[in-house]
């Protein structure tokens, strides 16, 4: 039986980078994911490399920036300054921030750039711009 939209599928999965670099893995975690077929809880080109698989399938999908965690933005990165961070720690490229949009969400920032007066952060998803591979096991549908 093949994997189909509206399906619950319970997978294993290892995410590597272009340059080999594993990003995230089930085998670490010790237990595979679950999720629906088509319900939008992973991205869409996971989602499209699972359907049509049977349980005990093994397969490997390269998935463009576009069908992952979309392409890099530019207008998502900014200048802030310095005082208007909180002033417990000292920014340091790399470290992520909790930033508080109007309507009260919040979103993660990464630091990008830090001078005396100004930080700049980075509100893409960490994987954006990127292309994703996963080596993909389903284990179990329903």
């Amino acid at each position: 039986m093949a994997a189909k939209l509206g399906d619950v599928v319970s997978v294993h999965y290892t995410g590597t980078l272009d340059d080999g670099t594993v990003f995230d893995s089930s085998h670490e975690r010790g237990e595979p994911i679950s999720f629906k077929l088509g319900e939008g809880k992973v991205i869409k080109g996971f989602d499209t490399g699972v359907t049509g698989m049977s349980v005990g399938d093994k397969k490997k999908v390269k998935i463009p920036a576009q069908e992952a965690y979309g392409e890099h933005r530019p207008e998502l990165t900014q200048q802030v300054p310095r005082d208007r961070l909180p002033q417990d720690q000292e920014p340091k490229v790399g470290m992520m921030l909790g930033v508080k949009a109007p309507d009260g969400a919040q979103f993660p920032a990464t630091i990008t750039a830090v001078t005396p007066t100004h930080v700049t952060l980075d509100l893409n998803h960490p994987m954006a711009g990127k292309t994703l591979n996963f080596e993909i096991e389903l284990v179990k549908i329903g």
